[in-house]
């Protein structure tokens, strides 16, 4: 645990693996007498992976720099992940310092949309995103709230500092066939509160990639769609081509079980291309499992160049061309 971790370099954790802890960011390292992350708003859990093992809690060392700035398309701030409480300010000092200049700071439902916004308006190099969660739209619904969180988040949407609704769209992973139907409802007022905005759109697609393809096409769309965490195939990829929606890939692009999203990248228009962490969660190989930041895009960013036999700097300036042309300057 992050609380009880010796600092000193060469320092070994987990499966043998010696960790440098003077290579990662300051404000990320271990330290003594942080709280409990379980008593965060909300936090990602520090106990076990699937597999039943345990979660090493301590943040990866920093990437080589890249050679020219990106923006970390989508990340949640306001999640912790062990025991550590980073800054806004500290988050994004950290990732400046690998290259990255700036991020996309997301919300999932009232609490963390406002908490979106104030990071936008307090910090030049954070934009927001607001929304509610697919997810989140099926429970609140349940307690007849939904329509109250929609009618903030259509507040929200409308702050200069927000350039996106998101992260909004349908997940059959976690909410079953009974809460689809409340999910497309939410999803569809989203779209419409973009438009309405002139924002971009940030969809959540987990296991639903029919249904979110078919709800697009019925609806007036906002002037830019872009897929978070791309977790599609070369065809939904070849859709995304044809209908100028951009294709966000986070860590599970470097995943070798990521076939088919490897696949897509392959295939994706390079001008439909971004990079995002979805931090804390889907740290990229070989750190899957770890916490997740900002300053972790060079890994994503190093591998998708490698899979696309692109030029490093090449793909960076094209994704931050992407970027800028989707959200607008900072």
């Amino acid at each position: 645990m992050p609380g009880t971790a010796r600092r000193s370099e060469g320092n070994t954790v987990g499966r043998g693996k010696q960790i440098n802890y003077q290579a990662i960011p300051e404000a990320y390292r271990p330290r003594e007498q942080e709280g409990a992350a379980d008593d965060a708003e909300r936090s990602r859990s520090t106990t076990q992976e699937k597999d039943g093992s345990k979660r090493n809690l301590i943040y990866p060392e920093a990437p080589e720099p890249l050679p020219l700035p990106v923006i970390d398309n989508h990340t949640h701030l306001d999640f912790r992940d062990g025991k550590l409480n980073v800054s806004v300010e500290q988050a994004v000092q950290a990732a400046a310092q690998v290259g990255v200049a700036g991020l996309i700071q997301v919300g999932c439902d009232v609490p963390s949309s406002e908490f979106a916004v104030r990071a936008a308006q307090q910090n030049p190099a954070v934009l927001a995103a607001v929304a509610i969660h697919p997810n989140d739209a099926a429970r609140l619904a349940e307690r007849g709230q939904l329509d109250a969180a929609i009618e903030r988040i259509d507040e929200l949407a409308g702050q200069e500092r927000v350039r996106a609704v998101g992260e909004t769209g349908l997940d059959y992973f976690r909410t079953g066939p009974e809460g689809r139907p409340v999910q497309e409802e939410s999803f569809r007022r989203h779209i419409e509160i973009a438009r309405r905005h002139g924002k971009a759109l940030q969809i959540h697609d987990r296991d639903a990639h029919q249904d979110v393809v078919r709800v697009l096409r019925d609806e007036p769309l906002p002037p830019k769609v872009v897929f978070h965490c791309f977790s599609g195939d070369a065809q939904l990829a070849r859709i995304c081509n044809e209908n100028g929606w951009y294709m966000s890939f986070a860590g599970t692009v470097s995943f070798k079980n990521s076939t088919g999203i490897q696949d897509a990248l392959a295939l994706a228009d390079p001008r439909l291309i971004l990079v995002e962490t979805d931090a804390p969660f889907l740290t990229p190989h070989p750190y899957r499992g770890r916490p997740n930041a900002s300053y972790m895009i060079p890994y994503t960013l190093r591998f998708m160049a490698g899979h696309r036999g692109a030029d490093l700097e090449q793909l960076c300036s094209q994704v931050m061309a992407n970027t800028l042309e989707v959200y607008g300057a900072f």
